[in-house]
């Protein structure tokens, strides 16, 4: 696995991946990351999410075109695919989301595979929000869950 870490707005973010695709985009956190000894610094290999993210952070990008290769259960894959279906700007809530999976009732269950997101930003969980309008927990915090809807034009109560 290769790492990295780049620079944006909202903080260092750490990018993991291997040949498979992007694993992880997770933002900074109060404590350092502890990596695993097997991961080796990225020369070149993470460049194109790198160059991606940037254009995203300057405007210039609203689609995200990187292989991605999140570990999770077959449930978590299914809605962390229906997130990258939420249009840039956009917003949904989390019984929106239940429902376009096709699991009306398991709206407290999408909301935690939400929650386990390993690639923030790039698979936007960023987009889903309270049915109220309310922007609700956010693993990255409150403000940076803003601060990227903010940047997309996403319009908010």
């Amino acid at each position: 696995m290769y790492y990295r870490y780049q620079p944006s707005p909202l903080g260092p973010l750490l990018l993991a991946g291997d040949q498979q695709g992007l694993h992880l985009l997770h933002m900074d956190a109060a404590q350092p990351w502890e990596l695993p000894q097997s991961w080796m610094p990225a020369g070149n290999q993470l460049d194109a999410v790198a160059r991606q993210l940037e254009e995203y952070f300057a405007g210039e990008r609203e689609v995200f075109d990187v292989r991605l290769a999140p570990l999770g259960t077959p449930f978590q894959q299914e809605v962390w695919q229906a997130l990258q279906r939420i249009p840039y700007g956009t917003t949904c809530s989390y019984r929106d989301l239940a429902e376009h999976i096709g699991r009306p009732r398991a709206v407290r269950a999408v909301g935690t595979a939400n929650g386990a997101n390993p690639i923030a930003i790039i698979v936007p969980c960023h987009r889903v929000i309270g049915s109220n309008g309310t922007l609700t927990g956010y693993a990255g915090g409150v403000e940076r869950k803003q601060m990227l809807l903010e940047l997309e034009g996403a319009w908010l109560i």
